[in-house]
């Protein structure tokens, strides 16, 4: 009788997924969705901009603040994954047991701790990037319109991009709780 359970059923074989691949796609997530939340971020500002640097052509230097806003969401995701990445220590083999004990279940809950730090630091990211494109754009559209809301505008994006701070934040304390042991103990 085998002690793997891969065979059994798809849960089991969900279950059987080597949990390096699921810290790896953690890794994968926090950096691809927080890049995907700056670009989309910055394409809602930067057209904006474009758009209303036509009516008041003062506009186009002075926004860019909002442009590099979302690109801290990008740099955001680019410090998870190097923390993440330096968290992950490899095996020669590991394979799932039915029943992981000692540090097999340390290995399995590493795994699936850095997945999740990267879908938490992936989704807060990927809706900062949202939210400080829309600020952005309001900001140049009403900068445009009235010179003096610039700073009140800005205000509000720094709050918008606050939430990306806050998910590697909580990012960079779940992370904690997933150290892969140092080697295998026989």
């Amino acid at each position: 009788m085998s002690s793997y359970c891969f065979d059994e059923s798809w849960s089991c074989a969900f279950s059987s997924i080597p949990p390096f691949m699921f810290a790896g796609l953690g890794v994968a997530l926090a950096l691809g969705l927080s890049v995907i939340g700056a670009a989309w971020g910055i394409f809602l500002t930067g057209s904006s901009i474009m758009g209303a640097a036509i009516k008041a052509p003062r506009i186009r230097s002075k926004n860019l603040v909002s442009i590099i806003f979302c690109e801290a969401v990008a740099i955001y995701g680019v410090i998870m994954a190097i923390i993440m990445a330096n968290k992950m220590q490899g095996s020669e083999e590991f394979a799932v047991p039915a029943e992981p004990k000692d540090w097999q279940a340390q290995v399995v809950t590493a795994g699936y701790c850095l997945f999740a730090v990267g879908l938490s630091v992936g989704f807060s990211n990927l809706f900062c990037g949202v939210c400080v494109g829309i600020t952005g754009s309001g900001c140049a559209l009403a900068d445009a319109q009235k010179p003096d809301m610039f700073v009140k505008m800005l205000v509000i994006e720094i709050f918008g991009s606050a939430l990306g701070l806050f998910g590697v934040i909580v990012g960079i304390i779940q992370a904690n709780a997933g150290q892969f042991p140092e080697h295998k103990l026989q």
